[in-house]
């Protein structure tokens, strides 16, 4: 893959992006990093190999992959009800729960059939004490308000929920006895060698040097520089563009029976397969075309980033993108989409 037809500098300015990296791969090597700009605006620091975005949403990836592993050590299973194994905090019993009960492919997928309350899931208050997953779920936090509850029939539609993935996040602490940033410090981060990732909210001092600022859409700092989501599962991945990649190359050698940690073929082909007849939605991923020309993403947007990681699995080439950036527009409409749209034309 090759960013063609593209001055990504004068991209950059046209969208007030202070920073950017880009990695590429392919035939399951990396075969690309480039840098470009500022990790802070009106700074002499300029991003490296080694910055550290907030990758916001693009957790959600990773948590698939957590999933993923502790299925094939048999700590999960993901069609059974969750609540069979959630200790602290179950899923509310109630007239959608009668017939289907809400499974780890549901929530992975979307369509456990909870929606998130409106206004809910926003960046931390530094004010405000950070919330137990619990706390979050049960309604008594700044950052969700109402009681989690589903509200549709389990399989029926999908909804795009950062609950279901703090539920997914404290079924995985019940069970493992641990928090969820140390099964994927054990499980995945370090077996992989990704050193410059971490979900411990503590990390954020030492790594200050590494860390990009948040920028909104005029280039501005974002308030506090360093946005941060309170329940990790679903949007706290801090990663650099080489430690993404070196998770999406790990899914692609599982599909290929090469797996570094574990993760057998027929569980990765699990997780880029369609779920429950939404043709769009795999485990932690989403999907486009088939066979093939199966496209598998992940995208991220919050305050002050966006990013997205796109891969070929079958053709075993891709791209990750990241920028301190947050443009208020969807990636496809941004800088993050003309990359995109170089590299698939």
């Amino acid at each position: 893959m090759k960013v063609k037809n593209i001055k990504i500098e004068e991209r950059m300015e046209h969208y007030n992006v202070n920073g950017l990296s880009i990695a590429l791969f392919e035939e399951g090597q990396i075969s690309v990093i480039d840098n470009y700009g500022l990790l802070e605006v009106n700074s002499d620091r300029k991003v490296s190999d080694d910055t550290i975005y907030s990758a916001c949403s693009i957790s959600k990836f990773l948590t698939g992959m957590v999933v993923i592993k502790l299925l094939e050590e048999r700590y999960l299973d993901l069609d059974e009800n969750v609540n069979d194994r959630l200790v602290t905090w179950k899923v509310p019993e109630n007239e959608y729960t009668q017939n289907k009960k809400v499974t780890l492919r549901n929530l992975l997928s979307h369509q456990s059939g909870i929606k998130d309350p409106e206004g809910s899931f926003s960046k931390l208050n530094s004010n405000i004490a950070v919330p137990s997953i619990v706390e979050l779920l049960e309604g008594k936090s700044h950052y969700c308000n109402v009681p989690i509850a589903v509200q549709f029939e389990p399989e029926r539609e999908f909804h795009y929920s950062d609950a279901g993935y703090c539920i997914i996040q404290q079924l995985i602490e019940d069970v493992m006895k641990k928090p969820f940033y140390r099964v994927a410090d054990e499980y995945i981060f370090k077996p992989l060698g990704m050193e410059s990732s971490f979900l411990n909210l503590t990390r954020i001092e030492r790594k200050k040097k590494e860390l990009s600022c948040g920028h909104n859409k005029m280039g501005e700092l974002v308030e506090g520089k360093y946005p941060i989501y309170p329940y990790p599962a679903a949007s706290g991945l801090w990663t650099t563009s080489l430690n993404l990649t070196l998770l999406v190359l790990e899914l692609m050698n599982a599909l290929k029976g090469e797996s570094k940690i574990g993760i057998s073929k027929s569980s990765a082909q699990e997780m880029i397969s369609s779920q429950r007849g939404k043709s769009w939605t795999g485990l932690g991923v989403f999907l486009d075309g088939s066979e093939k020309e199966l496209e598998i993403t992940s995208m991220g947007w919050g305050v002050g980033f966006q990013c997205m990681m796109v891969a070929y699995p079958h053709k075993e080439k891709g791209a990750v993108i990241m920028t301190n950036a947050e443009l208020g527009v969807h990636q496809l409409e941004g800088i993050i989409g003309e990359i995109y749209k170089s590299l698939v034309s």
